[in-house]
Order: structure tokens, then sequence, then C-alpha cells
């Protein structure tokens, strides 16, 4: 008489998996799990393999492998930098290979802390993102469920989401609009027509101003009452911002958008308290130890940090709990890929102090990424795209970031060094 096979719980769940017996609807709330990777929390699990490659325009991709067979996916870009922050993963992945990928925080802690004295700043914090993003897409894999319902279920079904127009005239936001975007961020002042007098002027000439006004009003005209936009002010000195703040605060912005890293915290908390539209800031800072004297010093109401850049997903969603207790909002900063954009949305879900999420095709010169086509931009390096309806960003559904990349079409956007940007 022959003996009865042995079978482990991993063997088990997926012969699960394959009979249909764990598979739940497809509607908001339930979850598909992945196909070969869900395990049981008793069983053992081991990171094996860091692996960074770059892809057009200017993204740092970073895919953290086990030996049960899931992979994570993490944006690790640092725009300019991307070189730099790959040696930055792999010097971490020394750390992490032989560990179990879904002790996240404290993977964030032994990352961030093993470099006292010289903690943070934009290498290593980058560098920590792309991981944390991995290690929550292992995490929600093996147990078969989204990032967001590891953080206690979602708030929303979906993310508001803005376009970042930049240069773009205010006539090329109607294709936008067709598309169903309610809320739009511009630079006016990247347009203006008129030459200005430096970079970063202690006052901006009337001229200047006047043909800023002049672009507000074409914006404002272009989209109509019923829809919204921010304004991106740039580099700019105090007396340059008040003048500018002062001349468009007639439009009623949705924001102003000014570079903390510009300004000592106390004159951006004189700028705030001298202006009725929201100051937001932030896609320059990072940790939650960056923004606490932003915070304290009411220096905005709106702050943008960004899931690639500020510690990832770990230290997102404890911004935002911190700022949620000073009122104040959450507006990720997301001009980079959708792995980055999916990291977001996962904190973006549960967040109750959440405003709105960025994103445009800024950057991007393959023209196969070119346009939304009904998803975000990088649409054709997904499997299954990103869906955005009247202005909005369905929350994925699927398991860790809820989504896959479509190996064949990155591999045509791999390249060996980092694209100019």
């Amino acid at each position: 008489m022959s003996e009865m096979p042995v079978v482990s719980r991993r063997t088990m769940f997926r012969g699960m998996l394959g009979s249909g017996m764990l598979m739940g609807m497809e509607s908001f709330g339930t979850v598909k799990p992945a196909e070969a990777a869900v395990i049981s929390p008793k069983d053992s699990i081991k990171v094996t393999k860091l692996e960074t490659f770059y892809v057009k325009p200017r993204w740092l991709f970073l895919k953290i492998y086990t030996d049960a067979g899931i992979v994570g996916l993490g944006d690790a870009t640092l725009e300019s930098r991307e070189e730099t922050c790959a040696a930055a993963v792999h010097e971490l992945g020394r750390y992490l290979i032989g560990k179990d990928p879904r002790r996240v925080v404290a993977h964030w802690q032994a990352m961030y802390k093993a470099a006292n004295p010289y903690r943070g700043g934009p290498i290593l914090m980058s560098a920590i993102s792309g991981i944390d993003q991995a290690l929550w897409d292992i995490t929600g894999k093996a147990f078969g469920v989204p990032v967001w319902q590891l953080f206690g279920g979602p708030i929303r079904e979906r993310v508001r989401v803005y376009w970042d127009t930049l240069h773009l005239p205010p006539a090329m936001l109607q294709e936008k609009m067709k598309e169903g975007f309610t809320a739009f961020k511009a630079a006016p002042l990247e347009y203006a027509g008129t030459e200005r007098p430096s970079p970063m002027p202690l006052r901006d000439t009337p001229a200047y101003v006047d043909a800023i006004v002049e672009n507000a009003a074409s914006l404002r005209e272009a989209i109509g009452k019923n829809r919204e936009f921010a304004v991106h002010i740039g580099e700019a000195s105090y007396r340059a911002s008040m003048q500018i703040i002062n001349a468009l605060e007639q439009f009623q912005p949705m924001f102003f958008e000014i570079h903390a890293n510009n300004y000592e915290y106390d004159v951006m908390a004189d700028i705030a308290s001298k202006t009725r539209v929201p100051i937001a800031t932030g896609e320059d800072v990072y940790t939650k130890w960056g923004f606490r004297p932003i915070l304290m010093k009411r220096a905005a109401s709106i702050l943008q940090p960004d899931c690639s850049h500020t510690g990832g997903i770990t230290e997102l969603y404890k911004i935002a709990a911190m700022a949620d207790a000073f009122d104040v909002t959450i507006a990720p900063h997301n001009p980079l890929s959708p792995i980055d954009l999916a990291a977001a949305t996962q904190v973006a879900a549960v967040i109750p102090n959440f405003f709105a999420l960025e994103t445009s095709d800024r950057g991007v010169s393959d023209p196969k990424l070119q346009g939304w086509s009904g998803s975000w931009r990088g649409v054709d390096l997904l499997k299954e795209p990103l869906r955005v309806e009247a202005g909005d960003l369905v929350v994925p559904t699927g398991p860790g970031l809820g989504i896959e990349l479509d190996e064949n079409a990155l591999a045509k956007h791999i390249t060996d060094i980092p694209a100019d940007r």
C-alpha cells in the first residue's frame, strides 16, 4: 500500500486557488488572490534577490524576489539621480536578503536607522521608498489582499486625480476635460511669454505679473467655474511669490504650490497667513520628521509627499496620520511611474484626510507612452491599466499594489542607462 503524500500549507493554498475555492467576486471590497503566490501566514518566506532596471523615460524600477515565488514591485526613482539610487537600493539589499519580507515596518526602521548618523536625504529615502513599496506588494500578495486591506480597509472606492499641465497652454486642456478631468495644476509663470528679470528675482516686473494674470484668466475661461485649477508658483523669492499670489487670488485657485526648500518655514507660514488660498508643499520633503516643522508652524494646509521619495507607503501613511491631527490634507506628489501611482493610491484609499492625487504625461518622451487613453500614462506597461472614470482613479482591488507589469511591453522600454529628463 503506497503512502499518502505529504501536503504542505503552501501546496494546499495553491490547490485551492486552482480549484477556485478562494476566488472572490470582482465587486469592490473583494479581491482576486495572486495566481500562484498565496501562502499561509505560518509558512516561511525569504527575500532572495533585489533587481533594479532603468525604464524610459526616466524611471528606476525595482523587483524583490522571494523563495515563495512572489515578486514585489517598487519605484525608487529620483529624477536625474537614478544610478545613485540604484546603488543605494543594492546596499540596502545586503541587509534584506534572507529576511522575511512581511516584516515591512521593522525593515523600514532597520534601513533608516542603520544610516546613523547619516539619516534621511533624497537618495536614501528614495531607495527605501522603492523597497518599502515592493515589500508591501509582496505582503499583500502573500495574504491575497490589496495593501489597502492591510491598513484596515478602504474609506473610498475612487481617488480624485488632478492633471498637471505644467507647460501646456490652456487650449490643450480641452482634451483632458473631455476625458472627465475636473481638476488641473498649471504653471502660468512657465509660459508667461514675457522675459523674467532673473530665475528667482526679488520682485517681478508689472509686465511679467500681467502676463501671468492673462494666462490664468485664459485657463479659468477654458475650464469654467465648475472645474478647479491649482497654481505652481515655482522658483520665486518671498516678495515675488506674494506678488503672484495676490494677483491670482481673484481666480480662486484650488491651491498655490511652493517648494519647501525655497523658504524658511517661518516665511512659508507668513505667506500662508496672508492668502485665503491654501498653500501646498512637500514634494521635496522626506519622512514625518521633515514634515513636522511645517505642521507645527502652520506653513501649509495641504502636504504633497511623494510615495517614491518620502519613505514609501509606510511613511506616507504616517505623515497623513500626523497631518490629520492638524486638520491638514494630503495631496501626494506623483509625476512618476504607474508603480508609484499604484502605491500612492493604496494610501489615498485609506486615509481620512486625502485631498487629491497628481498625475500627468510630463517627462514621457516615448510616443507609445503619450496620452491618457482611458488610464494613466505608462498604460502599455501594465497588463490591466489603472482606470480613470469621471476624473477619479478607480482604486485597484488586486492583491498587493493591484497591478502587474506586462513583461513583453516593459522589455521595449528598458535601457542600460537612465534616460535624459
